[in-house]
């Protein structure tokens, strides 16, 4: 019983000090709740608070943004034509008589013989991806990815409102993935376009698209970080200086819009890193910058103007920095100058390290790329490199890709750049293995006919144009730049046996 007592008095002596103290602080009081017949007595709107620069607390709500945004995004759905049988054909009467007509093929090789045998056609068949896009202007111009569109037959976007529309693509540039697309409407609701110098690492952002098909999808996070090159754009161009962002980015997302908190554009969503092919923390968006000058440029040259400086260039790290003996660890070293080199002309030279453009730190390649893209050839920039721990300043001019300042209209481009590819001659050992007189190789492909028009793989061997031998670079040159319209390349590859026979078309 003592034993009891010694437990049960302390607790009724501290449950009572209890009851007191919080009669003391007004603990226990309960309002009287007051009501009239127009009070709304739901409860109130709960908001995490955020601080502006100016110290100024504000609520972190994306209501507001998420509303006016959507409204600027639309639904891409793109159909392609996809083969489902070879690649090519053997049968010299199709499908290219298709695409030439039947007289063509019997003038450059006359009527098949009865007995040859014949290849049924490769079933065709309609394939439809579907992606986002932003409206950039009330009269019906979009901005896209590249890849939302590419080799699209057809191309239909549908708006926040369900409204269908027909979509022209007015141009694109693979080098950054980025297009631009027009409907026929008016009156759209553009989005408001925001400063690329005032993206910050940290800041909230919304990503706002059309992931899995699933219409007008927000998702928020913030800028993970800037200037990320993750080398998934295969262009021989290629400007990649993605934003990252921890906002959730599916496929379908691709072409949406990633925003601030003011509803201003700051990228175009375009990729993820992912060990699944869905959301894994890590997204990539176009930079605002990068978006504003390509789509300048198409809007009023009909291409991509880019401006080049003619060096070859490498991130620094550890191992470079010891092995030049480099006075500084950020930057971008100077590997060697082109032939032909805008930066060699102005004096930089190998091994300086660049370390700021245009008053802009570069730390890293992607940040000299990206500063380098938003310009044209002509345009003037300030350079300053270290060159053996001493800064030094220079003006270079950019040059075009033929090694001039001046702006080049699209019908100016030579026609193997045209092609899209970079060739090689065929080694006589080469043709010697083959069997064949000499021919041209495909080292490379990129944009251009021959990626939108066929279904080449590099290492395609090229003999013959419109039944003419081609034995090296200069005579397919020679023989591309007197042709016009239906073009018949035939060849082969080093691992397939017989040849091949590719059309395209040629418009100069």
């Amino acid at each position: 019983m003592k034993k009891f007592l010694n437990i049960m008095v302390p607790s009724m002596v501290g449950s009572v000090l209890t009851i007191v103290a919080f009669m003391l602080l007004g603990l226990n009081d309960r309002p009287e709740v007051v009501t009239g017949s127009n009070e709304n007595l739901a409860p109130a709107h709960r908001a995490v608070y955020t601080v502006k620069e100016d110290g100024e607390l504000v609520p972190l709500d994306f209501t507001g943004v998420s509303k006016d945004v959507m409204n600027s995004v639309v639904h891409i759905t793109s159909t392609r034509e996809v083969s489902g049988g070879l690649p090519f054909s053997f049968d010299r009467r199709h499908p290219l008589e298709e695409f030439f007509g039947e007289e063509f093929f019997r003038h450059f090789y006359g009527k098949p013989e009865n007995n040859q045998p014949q290849r049924p056609a490769p079933k065709k068949f309609e394939q439809k991806g579907t992606g986002s896009g932003v409206i950039i202007s009330p009269k019906g111009y979009i901005v896209t990815n590249n890849h939302v569109v590419d080799q699209a037959t057809e191309v239909e976007v549908t708006l926040h409102n369900n409204q269908v529309y027909k979509a022209k693509v007015v141009g694109t540039d693979p080098a950054t993935d980025i297009a631009v697309l027009q409907i026929k409407a008016d009156d759209l609701p553009a989005i408001p376009i925001g400063d690329p110098e005032n993206v910050e690492v940290g800041e909230w952002v919304l990503a706002i698209g059309n992931p899995f098909n699933l219409d007008a999808t927000v998702t928020a996070g913030i800028v993970s970080a800037k200037g990320r090159n993750i080398n998934i754009i295969d262009d021989q161009s290629a400007i990649e200086a993605f934003i990252q962002t921890d906002a959730a980015i599916n496929p379908g997302n691709s072409g949406g819009a990633l925003v601030n908190l003011n509803g201003e554009l700051i990228g175009i969503n375009t990729a993820i890193a992912s060990p699944t092919g869905s959301y894994a923390g890590y997204g990539f968006a176009i930079p605002v910058s990068i978006v504003n000058k390509v789509v300048g440029d198409i809007m009023q040259y009909g291409m991509v103007q880019r401006g080049y400086l003619g060096i070859l260039i490498r991130d620094i790290n550890g191992d470079l920095v010891e092995a030049e003996k480099l006075k500084v660890a950020e930057g971008v070293y100077v590997d060697s100058l082109m032939e032909t080199s805008a930066a060699g002309d102005a004096g930089l030279k190998e091994g300086d390290v660049i370390i700021s453009i245009n008053g802009v730190e570069v730390k890293q390649t992607a940040d000299l790329l990206e500063q380098v893209g938003i310009h044209r050839p002509g345009d003037e920039v300030k350079i300053v490199v270290d060159r053996n721990g001493r800064d030094m300043k220079f003006d270079v001019v950019l040059a075009n890709r033929k090694g001039t300042n001046e702006i080049l209209a699209s019908n100016e481009l030579e026609v193997l750049d045209q092609l899209g590819a970079t060739f090689k001659d065929l080694s006589r050992a080469e043709a010697e293995k083959l069997g064949i007189e000499g021919g041209v190789k495909i080292e490379s492909l990129a944009s251009g006919i021959l990626k939108s028009q066929t279904q080449l793989k590099p290492g395609f061997i090229i003999t013959a144009i419109n039944n003419q031998e081609v034995n090296s670079v200069e005579e397919l040159e020679k023989i591309l730049e007197k042709t016009e319209g239906g073009v018949l390349m035939e060849g082969t590859y080093e691992d397939y046996p017989g040849k091949l026979y590719v059309a395209f078309g040629l418009d100069k």
